[in-house]
């Protein structure tokens, strides 16, 4: 896809189908999950090489993704943190703590994205 829009989605390549919000404007990309008690299925933000949880309710599961959606790493955050920007990483998929180790995300598999509609 070459122009990513802010939507629905699905997360394809994980155990199951995963539904994902796109975030790809800057206003979405910067709300991100703030001000949320919880996420069902995943935040997708695009363009974005890191996040942060300053002012989060809970804890998150990051993925980096490199251009292709092949995952870079993953990693749980507590609220109050700033993540390492990740130099190869175009996407950053964000969910709530755990949620990526039952999906089945590790280093090295590929995913992909399917906009609604």
């Amino acid at each position: 896809m070459a122009r990513w829009k802010n939507g629905p989605g699905m997360l394809v390549g994980a155990q199951g189908g995963v539904p994902v919000e796109i975030a790809a404007s800057y206003r979405a990309r910067a709300r991100g999950l703030l001000g949320r008690d919880g996420i069902e299925g995943a935040l997708l933000l695009t363009p974005a090489s890191g996040v942060h949880t300053f002012r989060m309710r809970f804890a998150i599961d990051v993925a980096y993704l490199s251009r292709d959606f092949t995952v870079l790493a993953v990693r749980t955050m507590r609220p109050g943190r700033l993540g390492r920007p990740r130099l190869r990483a175009r996407h950053v998929l964000e969910a709530e703590a755990g949620a990526m180790a039952r999906w089945g995300l590790r280093p090295g598999l590929r995913l992909g994205v399917e906009p609604a509609g």
